[in-house]
Order: C-alpha cells, then sequence, then structure tokens
C-alpha cells in the first residue's frame, strides 16, 4: 500500500532587503535546516508590499504569504515597517471576508543576525498551513462571491 503524501505548502514570502533577506541568506550558508517550501522575493522594504501582490500571490497558487521585515525601530527607511504592519493588519480583515483563514497571511519581523528566528518563522507557517490544508481559491473566493445576491441597479426614471 502507498504511503499517502504530505501536503507541502507553497509560501511566497516578501522579504526586506536589509533584514530578512539577509537573515535568509544566514540561515542558508549557515546550513539551518527548515522546511523548503518559501519562494522568497526580496523587497527594498515591507512598505513596498502592496495588499495587491498578497491577493495576486494567493490567487495564483500560494498557500500563504509570510511578509518579514526589519524589527520596528531599525527600519532603514524609518517608518517602512509600521506601514507595512498597518496594511497587514487590514489585509487580514479583508481575508477574512474573503472567507479565507488569516493564519495564511503572517508578518514577522527578523534582523540579518536572525537567520534561526526566520527559518523558525518558516516552519511554524509551513505546519499551520499544512493543518489548514491547500488554500483553494476559486472555491474559497469565487464561491464566496457566488453567493452574495446581485443588486439589481436602475438607471434613469
Amino acid at each position: 500500500m502507498a504511503e499517502p503524501t504530505t501536503f507541502n505548502p507553497v509560501i511566497i514570502g516578501f522579504l526586506c532587503n536589509w533584514c530578512s533577506y539577509r537573515a535568509a541568506d544566514l540561515a542558508g550558508t549557515a546550513r539551518t535546516h527548515y522546511a523548503p517550501t518559501m519562494r522568497p522575493i526580496r523587497v527594498m522594504c515591507t512598505a513596498r508590499v502592496e495588499p495587491e501582490f498578497v491577493l495576486k500571490a494567493l490567487r495564483s497558487g500560494a498557500d500563504g504569504v509570510l511578509i518579514a521585515g526589519c524589527h520596528p525601530g531599525e527600519c532603514h527607511y524609518v517608518e517602512g515597517n509600521i506601514k507595512a504592519l498597518r496594511r497587514f493588519l487590514l489585509l487580514k480583515r479583508m481575508l477574512t471576508q474573503f472567507g479565507i483563514e488569516p493564519q495564511r497571511v503572517q508578518l514577522v519581523w527578523a534582523a540579518a543576525s536572525e537567520g534561526h528566528h526566520l527559518a523558525a518563522a518558516v516552519d511554524r507557517m509551513t505546519e499551520e498551513l499544512r493543518a489548514l490544508g491547500p488554500l483553494h481559491w476559486q472555491q474559497t473566493v469565487l464561491r464566496a462571491k457566488a453567493d452574495i445576491p446581485l443588486i439589481k441597479l436602475e438607471v434613469g426614471g
């Protein structure tokens, strides 16, 4: 009898150039073992991560999105990570309205010297997504939209 396959989620990681991307690099050079589920995308600052980027990643087949940046107060662009935090909180509310579990999008602070911390965050998120199962965008989001009744507007008089 064949072994059941383990679900390996796809995580898109938007990583800050100055801290988190370097933390991921450090984790690799230090040969830190962690789940190979994250596909890193380097951004200059987490403030550059628009909600549309996250939604596009999920719509395109990702099971989760990890946004990782400098610790608050240590942003190379002064308040970029605070802007990212505000967007993240709003995005989680929007995901709930779409019928998507808010745990599918996570925000982590990781300095360049914290490769182990970033690796642990990826492992933790991987396990959480395994418990949730795959994100079926078509069935989850589009079906939810289909359940909303259309309102017919009459123009003119």
